[in-house]
């Protein structure tokens, strides 16, 4: 059984061997490049306005993220405010398929979590919108309060306990693996070593045959863990209400993985914190009986994954997505390197 609230006060703060304070280049709240509500098609506006009762009194845009589509939340002069995603069906399709999948996947997630839930969805004018439960809340601020960081694993540990048995509904939408992901997608350093992607700029102490071969066996730990995963557990991604309890948001890539994945993804901002993120992570009840190596193993296939990432080229999506990939990418290096001795 989980305590009401997981206590991290005991494990993560200032202590020998935590980094320096490091920075994102651009705050997560201030990332994402999106149209306003006046730019939006009228025919749009209109349809979102009759749902609303009337034009919204307030539009509270949304700064976080790193996609261009509209996102903010919507008062009417009647009833409670929504949050909104919205895009166009044409020049922004794969969001439309992220938001319409993201709300079959809250319409089933299990009663009860800080979660947001759909409320209605429309097409009008080209473009597709969906309207969410407004959460009344802000991004959580960096470098972490332990505070902060505590509701924000309270909340984890919270869902990871729901998704280890997920219900027949959820999993039936049809959930993608991570291990088939981290195949596709995330494992990069084997890549670089075997010289079918260029290198990415790295420190003469990284040891590219030990970052790939840690990396490897990501798949394999993945394959045999139950449960599900949100798989996108990043600091934009979290919102803390006015009592300090975090909601997790954005739930398009949930998958067939462990909860440990989320964690690291989420301690990584811990260690740029300058906190003890190892206790945060040994600590947590998602990480009971991980394999000795899976967050050296998260790491290496996450800088990876980052810094190859931040290396593409300019984005269609935010200015701000390269770096911040590679301020992550840097973050989850410097981590595993002072876990493996190697700086």
């Amino acid at each position: 059984m989980l305590p009401a609230r997981y206590d991290i006060g005991a494990c993560v703060g200032q202590h020998g061997g935590v980094p320096a304070v490091s920075l994102p280049p651009v705050p997560y709240d201030a990332t994402a490049l999106r149209p306003d509500w006046a730019e939006l098609p009228a025919g749009l506006r209109d349809a979102l306005a009759a749902r609303l009762g009337g034009p919204p009194v307030t539009v509270r845009p949304a700064r976080a993220g790193f996609t261009r589509g509209f996102a903010a939340v919507l008062h009417g002069r009647t009833g409670e405010p929504v949050f909104v995603k919205a895009a166009a069906l044409a020049e922004q399709r794969h969001l439309v398929d992220w938001y319409a999948h993201e709300a079959a996947v809250l319409a089933r997630l299990p009663a009860g979590l800080p979660v947001p839930r759909p409320r209605w969805a429309l097409t009008e004018a080209g473009w597709y919108a969906l309207a969410l439960t407004a959460v009344d809340g802000h991004t959580p601020r960096l470098p972490w309060d332990p505070a902060e960081l505590d509701a924000a694993l309270t909340t984890y540990a919270e869902v990871a306990a729901a998704l280890a048995a997920p219900p027949a509904d959820l999993v039936a939408l049809g959930l993608p693996r991570l291990a088939d992901l981290a195949r596709d997608d995330i494992l990069w350093w084997g890549e670089v070593a075997a010289g079918r992607e260029p290198e990415p700029a790295l420190p003469a102490w990284a040891p590219l045959p030990e970052l790939a071969a840690l990396e490897s066996r990501l798949p394999g730990y993945a394959d045999a863990a139950p449960g599900l995963a949100h798989c996108d557990l990043r600091v934009d991604n979290l919102l803390l209400d006015a009592a300090g309890r975090a909601w997790l948001c954005d739930w398009n890539w949930l998958c067939h993985g462990p909860a440990w994945f989320d964690l690291v993804t989420l301690l990584i901002t811990g260690y740029a914190s300058g906190l003890d993120a190892d206790a945060a992570f040994a600590g947590h009840p998602a990480a009971a009986g991980a394999p000795a190596d899976a967050l050296d193993v998260t790491l290496a296939a996450l800088s990876g994954y980052f810094l190859t990432s931040a290396a593409a080229g300019p984005s269609t999506a935010s200015p701000h997505i390269r770096a911040h990939q590679r301020w992550s990418g840097e973050q989850a290096l410097g981590w595993l390197a002072t876990r493996q001795g190697w700086t």
